[in-house]
């Protein structure tokens, strides 16, 4: 089994966490700042990177801090901000960063 695989199939994502996942998306998406935002193939990557991540600490399932590590990374560049905000300074990451503070953490999300 390949290291792709293994992310894949391997590492198992608690429902909680992938409300959460989409619960960020929606809070980026619906931003008032926001033009365009991450798309559902936005949080699949995020899903991704936060199994590849539980990987490499040595897990195979993923935890909401997986989530939160990579979030900015993920999303960020998938926001297309307001012309009148980006005239502002609004940056996707900003937005990113204020969907992590507004979207609650799912507790107990527990290998399995």
């Amino acid at each position: 089994m390949g290291i792709q695989d293994l992310v894949e199939s391997g590492i198992y994502v608690d429902r909680s966490v992938l409300k959460y996942i989409v619960g960020l998306v929606r809070n980026a998406r619906g931003d008032s700042r926001v033009e365009a935002g991450p798309s559902p193939r936005g949080a699949i990557a995020l899903m991704k990177v936060a199994k590849a991540n539980a990987l490499l600490d040595g897990r195979n399932f993923v935890l909401p801090d997986d989530v939160k590590a990579y979030a900015v990374d993920a999303l960020a560049h998938r926001i297309v901000v307001k012309a009148e905000y980006s005239f502002e300074g609004v940056t996707g990451e900003e937005v990113v960063r204020e969907a992590l503070e507004k979207t609650p953490v799912p507790k107990g999300a527990e290998e399995k």
